[in-house]
């Protein structure tokens, strides 16, 4: 799951959500119990050193998606993927060679190079081996297009053959998850009117929340797509050969001469005022190469056939991403392996136990279940993405979709955050299915961060499907702790660190809550159950942002 360190420092003093209001009698919502026992025997492997962290396309996740397979095909589920139970998702994975990053601009007879990456900083491209651009330079403000939000930084400016320049963020004036899917759009909107590359300004607000410094962690990282049957990658853009994220102090001289400097622009945005765009004076060169290699890595995916003879061709989607990110490259830390014991160990494993109650019960539901562990999540959602263009059931014959990503077991919880109940009928379904095994529902405790749309389900709600993702809520039964503060320091010190492992978290934490996860995987159970048995699809609210620019079709079919 990504995440920022403003979004967990928060939880500190985010401890407690409003209630919702229960819909229907919990008692209606009989059912088996799940087993601590089985979530931990499940977490203990998948979190075991011998995976090596489960990075995508590597061994230890070949190992854990061979577990999850079979895991299922013991307990009686029905392959679903491509090639039995697995879907295979090709990926190209690029890398940049760090002695070819150059920057330049001329102008006015004068040449300024930038220094890499103190100056700027650019990453691997998954399309072009060797990419060097010289274009003229145009401001385009945030970059942002948005019809129902009557945006458009592109207004009588002409930027083709150009090097776009913009603006890192987006408007806080801006509703924070549909700010965040508008703000995804970017590079979209730059290469559909014919630029050939992208710089992006660092801003001061921006520096207060994710210093410049930080990002130069990274500079080493691979750039991963997932490839269409053609070999096209997905999410790059042929036209869009160059690309820079510069440091404010450099950008400046791009605006000298300009009609208004870069010092007023960053004033604008402090007093919260989205500047127009202009052409600057000069000349910029981006140049860089890459080295690529194509890997494939699988999705795995079981069905638990549905008992209606009309309703078992829907199908209700179950999801957690089975990858992590492998070996870690901090020198200070002994141990290497960042196990991802909770991130998404814990997700996975209550997948499987819910596949197990279903499995169990004489009685199947209506609908169909279909439960999917996908790749590539801490790459950018890659296996998600790839299952929702290649579906291995029909689009339109997948009613929902509830998601599992880093429930934090470390706590007995005592309510449960379903990010995207308040853009589908699945929010009191959600309520109906925590209420049954005593737990609440809470609110978005950090709606400003956008976690709707920061994990794997989002790839299904762009396609129409309505879609929860769970979490473990910021309460605790346990008056001696507080959840949101043990959430805050899972993450400040365990998240994508080797220390998300059994060892490290006992050791800081003095358990796991194992029982916690059985609470997690009932709760599933319900919402699942619910879905897969009301004769009416769930449906996106009238309301809804994402229901009205994704979901049209959908509705239609209730």
């Amino acid at each position: 799951m990504k995440l920022t360190l403003v979004f967990a420092l928060s939880f500190l003093f985010a401890l407690t959500g409003c209630q919702s209001t229960q819909t229907s009698d919990p008692a209606a919502l009989a059912q088996p119990k799940a087993s601590a026992k089985a979530i931990e025997a499940h977490m203990m492997f998948l979190g075991d050193d011998s995976l090596e962290g489960r990075d995508t396309g590597s061994r230890g996740h070949q190992i854990a998606s061979n577990y999850i397979a079979t895991q299922l095909a013991a307990l009686g589920l029905e392959p679903a993927g491509e090639q039995g139970y697995f879907q295979s998702v090709p990926m190209r994975k690029a890398l940049l060679v760090q002695s070819s990053a150059k920057m330049s601009l001329a102008k006015a007879g004068k040449t300024t190079n930038f220094d890499y990456p103190k100056q700027f900083f650019t990453g691997p491209s998954t399309l072009h081996a060797k990419a060097d651009v010289t274009a003229p330079l145009v401001f385009v403000g945030y970059g942002l297009v948005s019809k129902e939000f009557n945006l458009d930084d592109y207004a009588n400016l002409d930027v083709k053959g150009k090097i776009v320049v913009m603006l890192s963020g987006r408007p806080k004036s801006l509703p924070s998850e549909e700010a965040a899917h508008i703000q995804s759009l970017k590079a979209e909107n730059a290469a559909e009117r014919g630029a050939v590359g992208v710089i992006t300004l660092h801003t001061p607000s921006e520096e207060k929340v994710r210093p410049y410094a930080n990002s130069l962690m990274y500079l080493t990282s691979p750039r991963m797509r997932w490839l269409h049957k053609d070999g096209k990658a997905e999410g790059e853009f042929e036209s869009l050969t160059g690309s820079a994220y510069l440091h404010p102090d450099a950008a400046k001289v791009l605006f000298e001469g300009a009609s208004r400097s870069l010092d007023d622009i960053f004033a604008d945005l402090a007093a919260e005022k989205v500047p127009a765009g202009f052409a600057l004076e000069g000349t910029v060169n981006l140049k860089r190469e890459s080295t690529m290699e194509d890997i494939t890595s699988p999705n795995v995916a079981a069905v638990l056939p549905g008992s209606d003879p009309v309703l078992k061709d829907e199908y209700v989607v179950v999801t957690a991403h089975s990858d992590h990110i492998g070996f870690s490259n901090d020198v200070r830390s002994k141990d290497k392996i960042n196990n991802g014991f909770m991130d998404n160990a814990a997700g996975v494993s209550i997948m499987l136990e819910t596949a197990r109650l279903f499995a169990q019960q004489a009685e199947r539901p209506k609908r169909s279940l279909l439960f999917v562990a996908v790749t590539g999540e801490e790459k950018g959602l890659l296996g998600a993405d790839y299952f929702a263009h290649y579906p291995t059931r029909p689009i339109d014959k997948l009613v929902a979709n509830v998601n599992i990503d880093m429930p934090v077991l470390l706590y007995p919880f005592a309510d449960i955050v379903a990010f995207g109940a308040n853009h589908s009928s699945l929010g009191a379904t959600v309520d109906t299915a925590a209420a049954a095994v005593g737990i609440t529902q809470s609110p978005d405790p950090m709606p400003e961060q956008a976690i709707f749309t920061r994990s794997d389900h989002y790839t299904l709600v762009q396609k129409g499907v309505p879609s929860v993702f769970l979490m473990t809520g910021f309460t605790s039964k346990d008056p001696k702790q507080k959840g949101g503060e043990v959430w805050g320091k899972f993450f400040a010190k365990h998240y994508h660190k080797p220390t998300d492992d059994k060892a490290g978290l006992t050791a800081d934490f003095g358990a796991i809550r194992y029982d916690a996860g059985a609470t997690f995987a009932d709760i599933n159970y319900g919402i699942t159950t619910e879905v897969a048995n009301n004769p009416q699809r769930p449906v996106w609210l009238k309301d809804s942002f994402f229901g009205k620019i994704f979901g049209k079709d959908y509705n239609k079919q209730k």
